[in-house]
């Protein structure tokens, strides 16, 4: 690290780094309205695809740009991926179709994975221990606060542009960070701390990471319960800005669920010490299901049609046992994988989005202008990540 780049800007560009896929996500909600009228959507429910192979081409970077780095070095990687996000944000931009749109949102995701994988082993090359917990708890905060800026700033975009300014806001963010980046940072991975790029070695940590029960068992979880929350991501805009009527007024909603999700992530931090993970999870998923199988009743007998003071209290309560969950499942799932911590990471994180983009496209292609269909695949999810972890805890 330059002499010239202090901590407090170091924290912030790794938390920017990594949170490049959040603002791609978020940003774009308030559009989708939009964005389905100007490229004539047959399906109201198909733009939604936009948020999914946003996150496919996510996990699939993940897989590649991880253990790359790990063999020439973090700077190129960076570069590589913010170039192609770049590319993504431009054919996105320029969009006369659909499918241009979606190829677009694929390549945005995987050049995002770059900086949001790789800036974690930038922190690892550099600190360790409790000063490498320190930098991502702050990390963290800063990260906290993007799903609740995100929707704002797109929606600020749509008061004075079209849809199109979003993507081209992405194309000036990215090339600032880009310049940030290969200004004031060094390369952190010396040539006598790299590993030789194999196949064969890649492949057999794969197997190795797939074959550990406890570490799969934990990866699905994650990925069943991400799966839940993808769907309210998918579904978000049509439910809070169409159903309930909120328009420009969203994306104040919708951050306030994100800082639900984030004040129990930054909690966690503090809980995990004294209860341990699995205490906490086992409890934060019988609450998160509880919930959704009341507040189904409530709905249905509502006709899918509860009071919006009624839904966010739900959501409120709901995001932030997910909170909880997200964190102390992905640590569970790395605690078999010390010895391969890069590679794992990668795997683990690229498994469970895998697992959770189609069951969180389904919860989101089922909405029928009611809350019925997010909160029954809420339920449904729950209880399977349930099971999914007392049968994981059983091959511990």
């Amino acid at each position: 690290m330059p002499r010239t780049l202090s901590l407090k800007e170091f924290i912030v560009l790794v938390a920017v780094l990594t949170c490049l896929p959040a603002l791609a996500i978020d940003a774009m909600l308030p559009a989708f309205k939009q964005i389905g009228l100007d490229l004539q959507v047959p399906h109201e429910n198909d733009v939604q695809l936009i948020i999914p192979v946003l996150f496919l081409g996510l996990s699939i970077g993940q897989l590649i740009f991880g253990p790359l780095s790990d063999s020439w070095g973090r700077k190129p990687f960076i570069y590589l991926g913010l170039v192609i996000f770049m590319l993504g944000s431009a054919i996105s931009l320029f969009a006369q179709d659909f499918n241009h749109m979606l190829i677009g949102r694929f390549l945005q995701g995987l050049g995002a994975a770059a900086p949001r994988i790789i800036s974690i082993a930038v922190v690892r090359d550099l600190y360790s221990g409790r000063e490498m917990a320190q930098i991502m708890s702050f990390t963290m905060m800063v990260f906290i606060l993007v799903p609740a800026i995100a929707p704002l700033m797109g929606q600020g975009v749509l008061l004075v542009a079209s849809w199109h300014a979003i993507f081209g806001s992405f194309l000036v963010i990215a090339v600032i960070i880009t310049v940030w980046f290969g200004m004031r940072l060094d390369e952190t991975l010396k040539p006598d701390k790299r590993r030789e790029f194999s196949l064969s070695s890649l492949w057999q940590a794969t197997k190795e990471v797939l074959s550990n029960k406890v570490a799969m068992g934990y990866t699905l979880s994650s990925g069943l319960i991400f799966g839940a929350f993808m769907g309210y991501l998918n579904s978000s805009p049509q439910i809070l800005q169409q159903q309930y009527g909120l328009g420009e007024q969203f994306p104040f909603y919708f951050g306030a669920l994100a800082l639900s999700l984030g004040a129990a992530s930054f909690l966690n931090a503090k809980l995990v010490m004294k209860y341990g993970m699995k205490l906490l999870s086992t409890i934060a998923i019988r609450i998160f299901t509880l919930l959704a199988l009341l507040f189904l009743v409530i709905a249905y007998l509502q006709q899918g049609q509860p009071p919006l003071w009624q839904l966010m209290t739900y959501l409120l309560l709901s995001f932030f046992t997910v909170g909880l969950l997200f964190g102390n499942l992905n640590a569970l799932a790395m605690e078999p994988l010390g010895h391969i911590a890069g590679i794992g990471a990668s795997i683990v994180g690229s498994a469970s989005s895998l697992f959770a983009i189609p069951l969180g496209t389904l919860i989101g292609q089922s909405y029928n202008g009611t809350i019925i269909p997010m909160t029954i695949g809420f339920g449904l999810l729950g209880l399977l990540t349930a099971l999914t972890l007392r049968w994981t805890r059983a091959q511990s």
